[in-house]
């Protein structure tokens, strides 16, 4: 994350937090079980980069693996660890790891790319982490989904920021990142040396809040990734 998006972040995160927990409010709780058949269950080390108020790390945990929480935002890494999210907490951006080179057997970036300036750097740390034989898994909101909320004007192909506050339940959000075609994130992963070997664009749990807008068009692209 660069300055404009670890300060965002930073001014959002006691919102975020209320909105993440809530059972059912967000879109995540609609997908939570296909993200773990996904991601599948295993052990040894792994990374979550940006990981956020802890959700998915503490998925991976459930999962059976040794996590390590990787946060830039020193206020959402704290409700992390009191969450007893992971094994360990790191502060630190996407683009800078404090790790050495492989030493991971799975690498985690889930909603994350999209909060990063720089996501050739971002990806070719990921990759740098990951141990040989390992896999990414990464998710990002589906680029179809964020088409019907650009201007008439946008430029749909070419990254572009975006910041919008969403209000719903009581709880407001506000969101802030960058929009990006699939290709951007195609080419900065396959760049890094890493292979697309799994692709899902799953759908939510039929009985979520989420289904009644999004169990017939894509929400979320999954894909995982080996290094080549």
């Amino acid at each position: 994350m660069t300055g404009v998006d670890v300060s965002h972040w930073a001014c959002e995160a006691e919102n975020w937090t209320a909105w993440a927990r809530t059972p059912g409010h967000d879109a995540f709780w609609g997908y939570r079980p296909s993200l773990a058949s996904f991601i599948g269950e295993g052990q040894g080390p792994a990374v979550e980069i940006g990981c956020g108020e802890g959700r998915v790390s503490r998925l991976l945990t459930e999962l059976g693996y040794e996590v390590t929480a990787v946060e830039p935002v020193r206020a959402l890494l704290d409700a992390a660890r009191e969450a007893g999210s992971a094994s360990a907490y790191v502060e630190a951006p996407a683009a800078d790891l404090p790790f050495e080179d492989g030493a991971f057997g799975l690498v985690l970036l889930y909603n994350v790319l999209m909060d990063v300036e720089d996501l050739e750097a971002a990806a070719t740390e990921a990759a740098r982490v990951l141990a040989p034989g390992g896999r990414m898994v990464v998710g990002i909101v589906h680029p179809l989904a964020d088409m019907p909320f650009a201007g008439e004007d946008e430029d749909c192909l070419s990254a572009r920021r975006f910041d919008e506050t969403e209000e719903r339940g009581g709880l407001a959000m506000r969101f802030g990142g960058w929009a990006r075609p699939m290709s951007h994130y195609v080419t900065a992963l396959c760049g890094a040396g890493l292979v697309v070997t799994a692709m899902d664009e799953p759908r939510p749990e039929p009985s979520s809040e989420v289904a009644r807008r999004w169990s017939k068009r894509p929400l979320f692209l999954w894909m995982s990734l080996t290094k080549g």
